[in-house]
């Protein structure tokens, strides 16, 4: 395992000062700038261990501690003309962005994606400090199972829970209040009265629009019918924006940009010969099986299907990966095997207390595979194993040579194995993470500063200058240091 790159806190300070923190520089596993420095071409993975079990309320220590720790390494959380920690003019979430959370939601149980942690980031993303006037929307295509919003799951014969008749009718979600905290509660209750909305594209999933359609929920496709083609989603939101996904935001006369795209996955076991599902197979909850591929999908052209969703639709903003329940195995009940992937029964899931995040799909799942997934065993470790499972191996070359060939996401390839990533760690209580939230918080409290009087200068003389050499850092403080160990060294 590669151990977790560690900033010395003199230098973790150094930088804070500026409101960022400058990432080692590791020659040996880099090739040169224009200026002659190594540059690090290792793809990032973030890790947040240890969240705590969830008292309920808006914010998620998990992810309050993620969203610090790529403030900190990547990119600042919100896009404002402020600047702190946690803000700055590149940011990733405008005040006016439409943010698309696509979910896990075609299961139900410890298969979906934990709510948790979802209403902790959608609970950041409206606290955007100029105001947030855009729209959240949570959606997923659960292939006519279907999804559920409601925590229900009723697909009939078809079902996987057949064998766990006390599910029947219930309410069961990734949550720790498991039979309350579904994608309807958050929506309809937690955020009510909030720019949060919900959309079940299955309903839409066979229905096909043209290039000038900009009313009917559908989708288009990419490719002509019989070929390996794929398709993305078009609809309208309940705050009335107009998504073609691959295109933007439809404004009427043309597409605006400010979309943003979130994927939250669920790490967990998969039927399939290709062992897991996680932030690359996500996607297949985007795109509509009837399109006329599903048959390649399953599994052949797995990598390369799932890769040209990046390439050829829309590159995710953000990959997150919800590993605080992990299904790992599966199992036979009443003489059904049951497979991990719907997260049901206890038995063979896990609490980890783990998220990911990134912009490679392929280094996250490669590291969750093999130092989360594989660890936990089970009957079907051998087929979490990135080095010896054959069709995992070719998932992941299929999908690396679409997506490099095309040339990377944000101009860097994705890559795999323990060599070509760079780990960031930290804890989900680092008291960094606290006091930047907690500044966040007071700063949303105050209110907005009463421009000054402009002052003449010429006429009453100049200000004083004893602090003429004083500059403040990026959050308006003056050399206020921040604490914490931003890296854990041991990997629960």
């Amino acid at each position: 395992m590669t151990e977790p790159e560690k900033l010395s806190r003199r230098s973790f300070i150094r930088s804070s000062v500026a409101g960022s923190v400058t990432l080692p520089i590791l020659g040996s596993l880099g090739a040169e700038n224009a200026s002659g420095n190594s540059v690090d071409t290792r793809s990032r993975v973030y890790r947040v261990n240890g969240c705590p079990v969830h008292d309920g309320q808006l914010r998620h220590a998990g992810m309050d501690a993620m969203l610090h720790l790529l403030s900190l390494h990547d990119t600042r959380f919100y896009k404002t003309a402020k600047r702190g920690v946690l803000c700055g003019p590149a940011g990733l979430i405008a005040a006016d962005d439409v943010v698309l959370l696509k979910v896990n939601a075609q299961w139900k149980c410890r298969g979906c994606t934990n709510t948790d942690m979802l209403r902790g980031l959608i609970h950041r993303i409206l606290q955007h400090p100029d105001g947030f006037r855009g729209e959240v929307v949570i959606f997923e295509n659960g292939q006519k199972r279907p999804a559920t919003f409601d925590g229900i799951h009723n697909d009939g014969d078809k079902t996987e829970y057949k064998p766990f008749p006390e599910l029947d009718g219930k309410v069961v979600v990734n949550a720790e209040q498991q039979d309350v905290t579904t994608i309807d509660y958050l929506v309809g209750t937690v955020f009510a009265g909030k720019p949060v909305s919900s959309f079940l594209l299955d309903p839409v999933a066979d229905t096909w629009i043209a290039q000038d359609d900009h009313k009917t929920n559908g989708y288009r496709r990419i490719g002509e019918p019989g070929t390996p083609c794929i398709s993305y989603p078009c609809f309208t939101t309940a705050g009335g924006n107009r998504i073609e996904l691959k295109e933007g935001r439809w404004t009427g006369s043309g597409y605006a940009q400010n979309l943003k795209l979130i994927h939250c996955s669920v790490l967990k076991d998969h039927s399939g010969d290709i062992g897991m599902t996680g932030a690359l197979k996500i996607v297949y909850g985007t795109l509509s099986m009837t399109d006329g591929t599903s048959a390649k999908r399953h599994y052949d052209d797995l990598g390369s299907q799932c890769a040209r969703m990046w390439t050829e639709v829309r590159v995710s903003d953000l990959n997150i990966l919800d590993c605080i329940w992990v299904s790992y195995g599966s199992m036979t009940v009443n003489g059904r095997r049951v497979s991990g992937c719907v997260g049901y029964p206890p038995a063979i899931t896990s609490r980890q207390n783990i998220l990911l995040a990134g912009h490679d799909p392929l280094a996250i799942d490669d590291h969750a595979n093999r130092h989360i997934l594989l660890p936990l065993g089970g009957d079907n470790a051998a087929r979490h194993d990135p080095d010896t499972n054959p069709r995992l191996i070719s998932v992941y070359r299929q999908a690396q040579e679409t997506i490099n060939s095309a040339g990377g996401i944000h101009g860097r390839k994705v890559q795999t194995g323990d060599s070509n990533i760079q780990l960031l760690t930290a804890g989900a209580l680092d008291s960094a993470s606290l006091q930047a939230w907690n500044l966040h918080e007071q700063n949303l409290a105050q209110p907005e500063p009463v421009m000054a009087e402009k002052i003449d200068h010429a006429r009453v003389g100049n200000p004083p200058e004893e602090n003429a050499n004083v500059h403040p850092g990026e959050d308006g403080r003056i050399a206020e240091q921040p604490t914490g160990d931003l890296s854990e060294r041991v990997l629960s």
